[in-house]
């Protein structure tokens, strides 16, 4: 269980997003150049576990997560990630099998030119959860 499984779990259940972006094209790893678009690649920056000296069932981690965003039109691409951010933030309880999830938003990238003409930005999420050890 990571944070991305967490927010791709989110991003591929939301109406609103699944109204602009396929589900096929919410992806983890990374986008091909040709990718159909818009496309959201979701993706663990860091991790940190909290560590405990005691043996415990559960550790709580805390990932950042990146949801990259591609899209034909700079129209497209913010309102991708404002959907993004909607959909995701300010989210907590239960989700995807970890337990105790809590999302921050944790600053969005720059605006760029991405491959073959297209518009790409990141929006970050602090993702807190209890996991299984």
């Amino acid at each position: 269980m990571t944070g991305a499984d967490i927010i791709g779990t989110l991003l591929r259940a939301d109406g609103d997003v699944l109204a602009l972006v396929a589900i096929a094209d919410i992806k983890g790893g990374r986008l091909p150049d040709d990718a159909d678009l818009p496309a959201l690649l979701v993706k663990v920056t860091t991790t940190v576990e909290r560590q405990s000296l005691t043996r415990s069932a559960l550790v709580r981690t805390v990932d950042r997560v990146s949801v990259t965003v591609r899209a034909e039109t700079y129209e497209d691409q913010r309102e991708a990630i404002r959907l993004v951010r909607a959909c995701c933030a300010g989210r907590t309880g239960d989700i995807a099998g970890a337990l105790s999830v809590s999302i921050l938003t944790a600053g969005a990238g720059p605006e760029l030119d991405g491959p073959g003409n297209t518009f790409e930005r990141t929006q970050d999420f602090r993702v807190s959860f209890d996991a299984q050890a």
